[in-house]
């Protein structure tokens, strides 16, 4: 399995796994998976650090190299398919991340209700 980690499922994957379900854990400690955390949500992080409203006690970046997780860049498709995205979810970020997950048929991992909404393959995180 191909997956995206939503922000939020990677700082809990790095950070907190408890907190994810155990079936996301399974999929997320399987060696035979690809993880993915995208740019995005390096960019996401430092936004809400830099504006006092998250906390992060792990350096991201390096909590997710050590982890084997694999860095998806941003592109033109991703940003072109975001901009065609449904009113669904306000939230800039996510809707690149969706965008993403659907041009690299990645299944994102996420808790976001508002992101199951759009057509792209997700597992509860």
């Amino acid at each position: 399995m191909r997956l995206l980690l939503d922000t939020h499922t990677a700082l809990w994957w790095l950070g907190e796994p408890e907190r994810l379900r155990i079936e996301a854990r399974a999929v997320l400690e399987d060696p035979e998976n690809e993880v993915h955390l995208s740019a995005a949500s390096v960019w996401e992080v430092g936004i809400k650090q830099a504006a006092g409203r998250l906390r992060v006690d792990v350096p991201l970046v390096g909590a997710a190299r050590a982890a084997g997780i694999l860095e998806l860049v941003v592109d033109w498709e991703h940003a072109q398919r975001a901009s065609e995205l449904p009113p669904l979810h306000r939230d800039p970020f996510d809707r690149l991340l969706v965008a993403q997950a659907t041009a690299e048929e990645l299944v994102l991992l996420t808790r976001d209700s508002l992101v199951t909404q759009y057509d792209v393959a997700t597992m509860p995180a």
